[in-house]
């Protein structure tokens, strides 16, 4: 095992949605599916969390099979369970429940141990005009930067 950190982000999430608060959590796998995730091979751009029975579980995230994966080999699309404390799980099962807001996956690392842990955001989503506010802000500060690099 190499001593780099992997981390994998969900690019289409800044864009869509606003962040409101931000949390650390673990998340549960299987040996096949850290082994597939160190591969690179994970896609979570359309994913989100749900509160059952007052956990709460990642959906749609996608780790593809481990290729050297016999019969125990993972479902690829399965719901995995995220950990977090008591106060946390409260505190975020509350703020859902208002009109608006969800939880979203926004990064997933691997650190120098190989445990995978995953940020996730209590967001809102963004409307068309915020949207396209973010591109001009984007675009002014890469003129803006052009500019400087000129002088």
């Amino acid at each position: 095992m190499t001593n780099k950190i992997l981390s994998y982000k969900n690019k289409k999430a800044s864009f869509k949605y606003e962040f409101l608060e931000r949390f650390k959590c673990g998340i549960v796998l299987t040996g096949t599916e850290i082994k597939s995730i160190r591969e690179g091979k994970i896609n979570f751009s359309d994913s989100y969390c749900l509160f059952k029975l007052s956990e709460l579980w990642v959906i749609d995230i996608h780790i593809a099979e481990y290729k050297y994966g016999t019969i125990n080999n993972h479902e690829p699309k399965r719901d995995r369970k995220l950990l977090l404390t008591r106060r946390e799980l409260n505190k975020l099962q509350k703020k859902v429940s208002e009109k608006g807001l969800t939880i979203i996956p926004i990064e997933l690392t691997v650190d120098e141990r190989g445990f995978a842990k995953i940020d996730i955001a209590l967001a809102r989503g963004k409307k068309m005009f915020d949207k396209r506010d973010d591109i001009k802000a984007r675009d002014n500060k890469i003129e803006i930067d052009r500019m400087k690099k000129m002088k």
